[in-house]
């Protein structure tokens, strides 16, 4: 007899739960360059090329930015939406950030599971960065439907769309208009309550 299939939710972080570091590292230093995130930039390698260039040519701090980082909050309800979530069913959130740099918002969040990137860090100076592998949440997603899981997922970027097409169920949260515009596959969810609501309903239709 076969087994019952176990349900499982991966989420991304940025956008969806809690705000976009980046972003919010340009808003205090001033400098545009930062701004420019996976909403706009499909290539990530390019994207956090840019980055570490701009780090370098301003001069910016690992120290600086962490004490951004320090100051930055969960996104209204996301709190909330994952206690709600993770009472119910495994939750995973798979990001393309760094674990030095976004360990504030982790703590904040309740210390959830997280798979993300590493930054390399010499003398207060980010002067590089570790991708733990290429399409690293395609293969999560991949890796857990292996062990019978069946996948939930969410997320707001063009560098969550091989997470959703992995799934069995992919939604994206709040994107841009034209992430929205390039994937038109993929239903859309707009409120937390929303996507806590749609993740549930998923969990009992595996179970159904």
């Amino acid at each position: 007899m076969a087994a019952a299939p176990q349900s499982l939710i991966t989420l991304d972080l940025e956008g969806v739960l809690a705000p976009e570091i980046w972003i919010a590292v340009a808003e205090a230093t001033g400098i545009g360059a930062f701004a420019r995130t996976t909403r706009d930039e499909p290539d990530y390698g390019l994207l956090m090329a840019g980055r570490l260039a701009a780090l370098d040519r301003h001069d910016i701090t690992f120290s600086q930015m962490i004490e951004i980082v320090n100051e930055l909050e969960p996104l209204p309800g996301a709190v909330e939406f994952l206690d709600n979530l993770r009472a119910e069913v495994p939750v995973v959130i798979l990001s393309d950030t760094f674990e030095q740099l976004a360990a504030p918002l982790f703590a904040k969040l309740g210390h959830p599971l997280v798979l993300c990137h590493r930054l390399s860090i010499e003398d207060d100076r980010v002067t590089g960065s570790t991708v733990r592998m290429e399409g690293a949440k395609r293969h999560a997603v991949e890796a857990y439907r292996s062990l019978g899981y069946t996948i939930t997922a969410a997320g707001d970027s063009f560098n969550d769309i091989e997470m959703l097409s992995a799934a069995d169920r992919g939604f994206l949260f709040q994107p841009s208009e034209l992430v929205a515009a390039s994937h038109l596959e993929f239903a859309v969810v707009t409120e937390l309550d929303d996507l806590l609501a749609v993740c549930l309903h998923s969990m009992r239709l595996d179970h159904a």
